[in-house]
Parts: C-alpha cells; sequence; structure tokens
C-alpha cells in the first residue's frame, strides 16, 4: 500500500463532517482522521482488528474485508470459514457499527471491538471511552447495554482498578499505550454456565444468561471531534440511539449546574422533616437526603419509628418538601439483602445468590451439626465469605469450616439459621453455598436484583423522592455477569421510573460503569468517618477529581461530618475546595448535633453563600486554580453593597507545650509567622489539647503574646481543655469545644499588629500543674478582597 499525507490508501472509508474511519481489504484500521486538519491518529506499526472474534478458545482475526453499498453491510471473514456482517450507518457526527451476523454465533465466547489505536495521550477517560488532546477527541460509545467497555480479558467481566502515577484508574473502555491510547469493547455469550474467578472466589458457578441474544446486536458507536464539541456529540448519540439521556430541571445531566448540587445527609421522619428541611434551607441546599432510611434491605422496609406508616409516611415527607420546593433522596445499598429481609427468612428465597451447589452425600437430621457433602470446592472459599451460609431445601446452615478430607463435612453447623427452619434432608439433596458480603448481608441473582431494582424504581414512584445513592452496587457481581449485571440493574430501575421521574432523579454510586455513564448524574466518593474534617480520605478526593474531568463527569467531593466540634474554618476549607472543582458535597450531620453546635448559624449562613456563589459561576479560572490547592484558605463574605467578595486567607500553625525549668529560666516560646498581605490587626485561634498523660484539671490562665519587640498583649482568661480562644481581629471570644460562647474578653487596649513581611512571636502563659497539654496556636491574615460577579 502507498502512504501519502500519512494516509494508508483503505478499502473503505467512513465519513462524518469532522471524522474518517478507514479500513484496509483485510479488515483492518488505515486511518482515525480530523477531516478538517487531515491529521491521522492512527499509529503507524500497530496491530489492529475492527473486530476481533473468539471461537473454539482461539481469537480470530479478519483476514479480508468486503463493503456491500446498498445494504451498508461490512462483510468480514475468518480462518476457519466464520464470516461476520457488520451493519455501519454513518450520521451527522458518529458511524455505528452493529454485528448482525456470525457463523455459528452460538458457539463465540466473545466478540471485542478494536482495540482502536490512537495516537492521542493527553487524557484518556477510561470509563467514558474518550481520548482527547487539545485540538481532537477520539471516542466510542456502547449502544446497548450487553456491548461492555473494556477487554474480555478477565472472566468476571469485573472492570479493573490500577493505580498509575498516583491516579486511580477505573476500567479500560479507553487505556493508555506506549503509543498513545487505545479504546476497546466486546459482547460476551452467555448461553452456558461458566464456572469463573469471581470476586475472590476461585470457583464460582457464573449461570448461562441467554435473554440478551448472546453477540448478534452488539452494537458500538465511534466518533471523532474538535475536543470542545466532546459532550455534544455525546448527547446527540444518546437522543438518536435511544439511550438514556436524564434532564435536570430542562437541562442534560452532563452539563447542568444542578448536577453538582451540595446536600444535607441528616436522618429524619414525619415528626422531624420540618425541622429538618427549616435547616437545609437555612443553608441554601434544596436537597435533604436520609443516610439509612430502612429497616431491611430488600424489600426495602422503611424504619418504622421514623415512618410508621412505611413508604406512605416517606410520601408525606416528599409532600412537605415538596410544597417549600425542596426534594427528598435516600441512600441505599444496591442489591445487599439484609438477613432479617423476607427474602431471608423465614423461607429463603430461591434466587438468593449462589457461589455454586453440591448434593448431600449423606442423610442429615434437624439436629445434625456436621453435613457430609459430595464436593467441596465450592464452599471452602473464605477469602469473602463472611456468613459461611448454605441454604438446602428452606433452611440456611451455617458452618465454620470444612473437613480437611473426604468424606467431606461442614463442621459445627449452626441448625435453622436467620430464622429458618431446621428439617432433615436426604442424601442426593441439593445444597447451594450463598453469596454474602462483608456487610453481614446476603445478594441476590439476576432475577431477583431485577425484582429488588423494580421495588426501588416503584418507591420513588410512590414517593416523589428525587435523589438516590447506589452504594454497594459491586454487590451485582453476585450474578456473575461482572458490571454487567451491574448496569443492568441500573438500567431496570432506570427504565422503570415513571415518565414524571425518569432523568430527573439525581444519582449517584461508587462504582461506575461505561453504559451507567448515561444514566449516572454524578459519582461521589470520600467518606468522613477515618480521619479528621479535613484529612479523611482527602487523596482519594483529589484523585478523585482528576478522574471526574478525564471521564467528562460533573464533579463533587464526597462526603463531610458536620459535628458538634466542626470549626467554622474548617467548613470554609470544605467550601472553597467546592469552589475550586466547581464540585458538590454530601455532609453528613444530624438534628442533635446541629442543635449543640454554638456557631451553627454562621456555618449554615457560610455554607448559602458558597454555594449561591458557586452556583452562579462566580469564582474565575485563576481564583478556582489557587482553591484547588488543599493549603490555601479563603473566607467569603458580603460587603456593605451586597456584593461576594472573596478574602484570601494565610494562617501558620504553631505549638506552645508545658516547659518545667529551674526558677527563673524563661518557659515562652518564640515563633516566626510570615503575613504576604498588609499589616493588620492580629488574628488567631487558640486551643488547649491534652496529652496522653495530663491532667485533665489542668488549666492555662491569662496567654501573653508578643509581636516584634511590642508591648506584650495580656489576655485576661482561664483556658480548660478544648476550649477555644477566638480571635478575629476585633474582638476576643472564649468557646467551648462544641462552640458555645463561654465568654466575650473584655481587653485593656487594642490588638497587636502584624506587619508585612516577617513577624517574631513570643507566647507564654501560666499551666496551673505540672501535667499540661499542648497550645495549639494559629495565626491568620487576610489579603484583599476580590469582589465577585455572577456568570450564569
Amino acid at each position: 500500500m502507498l502512504f501519502i499525507q500519512n494516509f494508508v490508501y483503505a478499502q473503505v472509508n467512513f465519513s462524518t463532517r469532522q471524522f474518517r474511519l478507514g479500513l484496509t481489504n483485510d479488515g483492518r484500521l488505515s486511518s482515525l482522521a480530523s477531516g478538517t486538519a487531515n491529521k491521522n491518529y492512527l499509529p503507524q506499526g500497530v496491530r489492529n482488528a475492527l473486530l476481533t472474534v473468539k471461537m473454539d478458545g482461539k481469537e480470530l482475526e479478519p483476514v479480508s474485508l468486503q463493503w456491500k453499498a446498498k445494504p451498508g453491510l461490512l462483510m468480514l471473514s475468518y480462518p476457519g470459514n466464520v464470516e461476520a456482517a457488520i451493519k455501519v450507518v454513518q450520521q451527522q457526527d458518529y458511524i455505528t457499527l452493529e454485528l448482525t451476523q456470525l457463523t455459528n454465533a452460538t458457539a463465540a465466547e466473545w466478540i471485542k471491538w478494536g482495540p482502536f489505536p490512537t495516537t492521542i495521550a493527553d487524557t484518556i477517560g477510561e470509563v467514558v471511552g474518550v481520548v482527547r488532546n487539545k485540538d481532537f477527541a477520539i471516542g466510542i460509545q456502547a449502544l446497548n447495554v450487553k456491548t461492555l467497555g473494556g477487554s474480555p480479558d478477565v472472566d468476571s467481566d469485573i472492570q479493573p482498578t490500577v493505580e498509575v502515577n498516583e491516579q486511580l484508574l477505573r476500567g479500560d473502555v479507553a487505556k493508555a499505550t506506549s503509543y498513545g491510547s487505545l479504546i476497546q469493547a466486546y459482547c460476551r455469550n452467555r448461553n452456558k454456565d461458566r464456572v469463573i474467578d469471581n470476586w475472590s472466589h476461585p470457583r464460582y458457578l457464573a449461570p448461562a444468561f441467554k435473554q440478551d441474544g448472546g453477540v448478534i446486536g452488539s452494537k458500538l458507536a465511534i466518533f471523532g471531534v474538535a475536543t470542545p464539541q466532546v459532550l455534544a456529540v455525546i448527547s446527540s448519540i444518546e437522543l438518536k440511539e435511544n439511550l438514556p439521556h436524564p434532564m435536570l430541571d430542562g437541562v442534560w445531566g452532563k452539563v447542568a449546574p444542578h448536577s453538582t448540587e451540595s446536600y444535607l445527609i441528616m436522618d429524619f421522619g414525619v415528626n422531624t422533616i420540618k425541622e429538618a428541611l427549616a435547616l437545609t434551607q437555612q443553608a441554601g441546599l434544596r436537597y435533604l437526603y436520609h443516610g439509612g432510611p430502612f429497616d431491611t434491605w430488600g424489600h426495602f422496609r422503611m424504619n418504622n419509628k421514623e415512618f410508621p406508616d412505611n413508604w406512605a409516611s416517606m410520601k408525606a415527607c416528599v409532600d412537605i418538601a415538596k410544597a417549600q420546593q425542596m426534594r427528598l433522596g435516600l441512600h441505599t445499598l444496591s442489591n445487599f439483602i439484609t438477613t432479617n429481609d423476607p427474602y431471608v427468612t423465614p423461607i429463603p428465597d430461591a434466587r438468593l445468590a449462589r457461589v455454586g451447589y453440591s448434593v448431600l452425600a449423606a442423610d442429615a437430621n434437624a439436629s445434625a451439626n456436621e453435613v457430609v457433602i459430595g464436593d467441596p470446592s465450592f464452599f471452602n472459599q473464605f477469602g469473602n465469605n463472611t456468613l459461611k451460609a448454605v441454604v438446602v431445601g428452606t433452611e440456611i446452615i451455617r458452618y465454620s469450616s470444612v473437613s480437611a478430607s473426604a468424606p467431606w463435612k461442614l463442621l459445627n453447623c449452626q441448625r435453622g439459621a436467620f430464622g429458618t427452619t431446621a428439617s432433615a434432608h436426604k442424601t442426593g439433596d441439593s445444597i447451594g453455598k450463598l453469596m454474602d458480603h462483608p456487610y453481614q448481608v446476603f445478594l441476590g441473582n439476576y432475577e431477583l436484583d431485577q425484582e429488588m431494582a423494580k421495588t426501588i424504581a416503584r418507591l420513588y414512584n410512590e414517593t416523589g423522592l428525587m435523589q438516590i445513592s447506589f452504594d454497594g452496587l459491586e454487590g451485582c457481581w453476585s450474578e456473575g455477569m461482572g458490571d454487567y449485571g451491574k448496569q443492568l440493574f441500573i438500567k431496570t430501575w432506570f427504565d422503570n421510573l415513571s415518565p414524571a421521574l425518569k432523568g430527573k432523579v439525581i444519582n449517584d454510586a461508587s462504582n461506575p460503569g461505561h453504559y451507567f455513564w448515561h444514566i449516572y448524574t454524578r459519582m461521589n466518593w470520600g467518606e468522613p468517618w477515618y480521619a479528621g474534617f479535613r484529612e479523611s480520605q482527602l487523596q482519594l478526593r483529589l484523585r478523585n477529581q482528576q478522574f471526574y474531568r478525564r471521564n467528562l463527569m460533573p464533579s463533587m467531593l464526597g462526603w463531610f461530618s458536620l459535628k458538634a466540634e466542626t470549626s467554622l474554618e474548617d467548613i470554609e476549607w470544605m467550601l472553597a475546595r467546592g469552589a475550586g472543582f466547581d464540585a458538590g458535597f454530601g455532609l453528613s450531620t444530624s438534628l442533635e448535633t446541629m442543635k449543640k453546635h454554638g456557631r451553627l448559624n454562621e456555618v449554615l449562613a457560610a455554607i448559602k453563600l458558597w454555594e449561591d456563589a458557586r452556583q452562579k459561576g462566580m469564582f474565575t479560572a485563576s481564583q478556582k486554580l489557587l482553591m484547588e490547592d488543599t493549603r490555601n484558605e479563603f473566607h467569603l463574605e458580603k460587603n456593605a453593597a451586597g456584593d461576594h467578595q472573596l478574602i484570601p486567607v494565610h494562617n501558620s500553625h504553631f505549638v506552645h507545650e508545658q516547659k518545667i525549668r529551674q526558677p527563673g529560666e524563661p518557659v515562652f516560646s518564640t515563633f516566626s509567622f510570615q503575613n504576604p498581605h498588609a499589616s493588620q490587626a492580629a488574628a488567631f485561634i487558640i486551643t488547649m489539647v491534652p496529652k496522653k498523660e495530663s491532667d485533665l484539671e489542668v488549666t492555662f490562665s491569662n496567654p501573653v503574646i508578643t509581636i516584634n519587640q511590642q508591648d506584650a498583649f495580656t489576655i485576661p482568661v482561664t483556658l480548660k481543655y478544648n476550649q477555644h480562644l477566638y480571635c478575629d481581629g476585633k474582638t476576643v471570644k472564649l468557646y467551648d469545644r462544641q462552640w458555645q460562647l463561654l465568654q466575650t474578653i473584655g481587653l485593656n487596649g487594642p490588638l497587636p499588629s502584624l506587619v508585612n513581611g516577617s513577624n517574631q512571636l513570643s507566647f507564654d502563659g501560666k499551666f496551673s500543674g505540672e501535667n499540661g497539654g499542648d497550645l495549639k496556636i494559629e495565626m491568620r491574615v487576610k489579603g484583599t478582597p476580590e469582589k465577585l460577579k455572577a456568570t450564569r
């Protein structure tokens, strides 16, 4: 073949307004080209195939290609007299490829689209399936749920999660390579039972799934477009190809400003909904979210105390919220099934997921604590086996271990577990190993998962709930179909929503997916339970922002925990990160906690002010870049004219320790503080914190601050443990650990000043005993306010 202008003369060319896909006469790619820039992004010398087929354990690549223009079919020939027909349709902005015929299709193990290699390496969207540089983007979109993004190399169909260059990559629909990148998709034939390695089980029965027709009908869109137009093209694909196309307040979810709306996470019920809504409104938020409303997962029965009439009580809460133009949501664990749910007790549902089966090798009476089985291979896998439960007939039996040799026995059995009835069983009776999860729950097979997905949809249809998180979505791996099962679960929920709700319910999950990308509003990772307010999963939160950007998703910061001890400064630190990344957050708290917080009104006012500014697009690109850096702090306020103004804050932290010295020896501490801003009165937060061996009765009296050898400034107050001495540059106040105001300190003179540049600080005071704690000192200075303007 001749190379002219970096193009190979192709057998067939397909074109859109901006893209050209070229194929050679042996079924390989010759170009992935920008039609406007006349540039080919296909790397030379990299082997590729339009469609690979696996049959009889062999991966077959095409050896010839013919184009039948009138029916619009590409005919591919493979070794062994295998032929495939691909229906091709050229749209304005994309090209669709659909497998319509394949020789002996029921014998095919899988078919794979691509991988399609490209020279583009700048941004690799591993979930959305788009690679892009500053000028051009090339992408694929699976056009039905059985066409999975990625590679079929793993029998479990669980997308890989790997860490590369301190970034978590959650999938391989697009993948970085030495020459640039590749994009790929596949479809597996599931018409036979398979035993696979699945979810820490080396042997797991993946039942046959014949409902989707196998590999025939697998369909893909491929496109190339100027980078700024990627989302517009995907939106067009969704609309024209009948993919999910969620709309939030009339705007496509992937670009809607409201897709990143923050929300308050707080338990409520029929007796507390009005109070909870009032606090949510005070924070300027529209969404109130219940973190755990269910007594059982599976049938999703509501907590009887909060919702005495089950779903009807939730609907009453929704109606109250709706009257105030507010929206309610709740948290689910997807297909997790609690052991108190009717799917488990008193009669276990036949559709609870099984790892695999054997038969009884001996009779077992109702009280036997050992059960003899024919084959232990499904039962002696303990890598992900929490409940250690089997089912025989309508009885669940728990066991501790499997005997080391034949006859194979389940040992130390607990009969009639989880409220089922112990009964006698006969030799040859089927026994199934139940699949479970470390949350102490069982999981469903495909049929049961579909029923639960429909139940969740019915819950939303009957109540009018408007937000959901599908936590634990990996539970759908119990079906033995990996990410396919996960996406079928979500699709069924989405398809069964009423017209009034479909596409309008904000939904997220902790587990993404290629087809799922079209349904979910956003992902929202980051939990507050593992460290301090700022530290808990901080690196994960930051890496997630890059993940969202790579994959063309709205950004979210994850969950934070508002405790009675949480400072206003911590809240503004979080809000500045949200502004920097244009990311929302979930703030987890409780009515009890909020009542205890002494500065709650200030906290809620700050959330309202920051979120209003973010939603109106008030922050400039340069301001956002500074706020992405977690070391930078900011304060937002309104000036006398009512304008938002952003104020940079510089702070440094010091520790004054109790020192035991000989009489007359100084015990003060000295520090150096750099003030990058103009000269101003000192602002500080001083907190007394105990050490491990501290005497909790010790106090610290009359703190003395000296700045740049000026006259010593003494504050007439006594601090106890976990109290805060708080100065905003104007007044000094004493708070307890929950920010309840204890005292406003009267001062005899003006506060000392911090000059621009270097400042020398001296700190002293008197501990009341020898086993004192540390005084944590935070010095704070403010920069020049920047007035903000709305852009949307």
